[in-house]
């Protein structure tokens, strides 16, 4: 078992990758990286994470299409914010986008809340809606090659690869869309797409398992970015603790507040914050394989009593994971199609 462990830990063996949305992703030098989550491939090119990021509100925009500022964003501003906007957004005639610039760092939270003023939805599910930024998988390599595979770095060009000699790590970065939300389950599966069907195929991945598993299961690991940077990997064990039918309320301004319910586990275990996305694996003795049972969806906090106050004094000792199970006949459907349709939400 050590070895599978390592293999999932491994930059050439491990289905566990970085989801970020970015900016400009085809302007190397205007490119923005944000909303880091994370993701693992689960076969065919179909990747899982959680949803409620999707749906936090990114504040503001590094780049906007200048046809969208003029219908949807300067008839609701005055003179001033009208100049507010034309300096921290000037726009490149060229490309005929509107690009950050803030200067004044008084003036980027000026922005964030006129846009909140005017309504303007930034969240991330309707920034890639607009086609403000898109989703991708960040894989890193120690070295330059694709998985070591000089045929499959070809399919890579100035766009999709770069160089980060402060990290020393190659990047590449491989586009997805969303297929489907659950958001009540905390779920999102997503598919890549404008790939090289070897580029897909090569990606390492875990298979999905739908059962529910005993407080008493033995070998469950938590996979997730190391503690100290999103760049390493870490599996560390977990133990299931008990059983949640789960109520929670995520607050979203635009598309109504929402909630988490259904089956959870709780989880006991080292995780880190941003490991939301991470999964839960399992040792398949059997099959002599690692499985995936769960998504890593919630920290779940211990209230203390601290000087005789309670508010805010909150120890994370135990994590909220959601089993997919409670989506197992929507997954499969998805899963064992021949065309999957992208769902697009508003």
């Amino acid at each position: 078992m050590l070895t599978r462990q390592l293999e999932l830990t491994n930059e050439q063996t491990s289905p566990l990758f970085r989801l970020m949305w970015i900016h400009n992703s085809a302007e190397t030098d205007r490119r923005h990286f944000d909303n880091n989550i994370c993701a693992f491939h689960i076969g065919n090119g179909f990747i899982l994470s959680v949803a409620h990021n999707i749906k936090s509100e990114a504040l503001l925009f590094k780049s906007i299409d200048n046809a969208i500022f003029k219908t949807d964003i300067l008839p609701h501003l005055n003179d001033e914010q009208t100049q507010l906007f034309n300096d921290c957004y000037p726009l490149d005639f060229q490309t005929n986008k509107r690009y950050i610039n803030i200067i004044n760092q008084a003036d980027f939270q000026k922005i964030v809340d006129t846009l909140k003023q005017i309504n303007f939805d930034t969240r991330w599910l309707q920034l890639t809606h607009r086609n403000i930024c898109k989703p991708f998988l960040i894989i890193q390599f120690k070295n330059n090659q694709f998985y070591n595979d000089a045929s499959l770095t070809g399919h890579f060009n100035q766009n999709t690869y770069f160089h980060e000699p402060a990290i020393n790590r190659h990047t590449f970065l491989v586009e997805v869309e969303l297929v489907e939300a659950y958001y009540n389950e905390d779920i999102a599966l997503y598919k890549i797409v404008n790939t090289h069907k070897d580029v897909i195929n090569r990606l390492p991945s875990i298979e999905a398992d739908f059962s529910l598993l005993n407080d008493n299961q033995p070998n469950i690991y938590c996979l997730q970015s190391s503690p100290n940077s999103e760049v390493g990997k870490l599996i560390n064990k977990a133990q299931i603790e008990g059983y949640l039918e789960h109520f929670g309320i995520f607050p979203d301004t635009f598309g109504g507040n929402y909630t988490f319910e259904g089956a959870r586990y709780l989880i006991k275990g080292y995780f880190r914050f941003g490991s939301s996305g991470a999964p839960y694996v399992f040792f398949d003795n059997e099959n002599d394989k690692f499985k995936v049972n769960a998504i890593q969806s919630e920290a779940c906090p211990v209230q203390l009593s601290i000087e005789n106050k309670r508010e805010g004094n909150f120890q994370y000792v135990n994590a909220i994971a959601s089993p997919l199970n409670i989506i197992q006949t929507r997954l499969q459907s998805h899963l064992t199609s021949r065309t999957t349709k992208i769902k697009l939400e508003k």
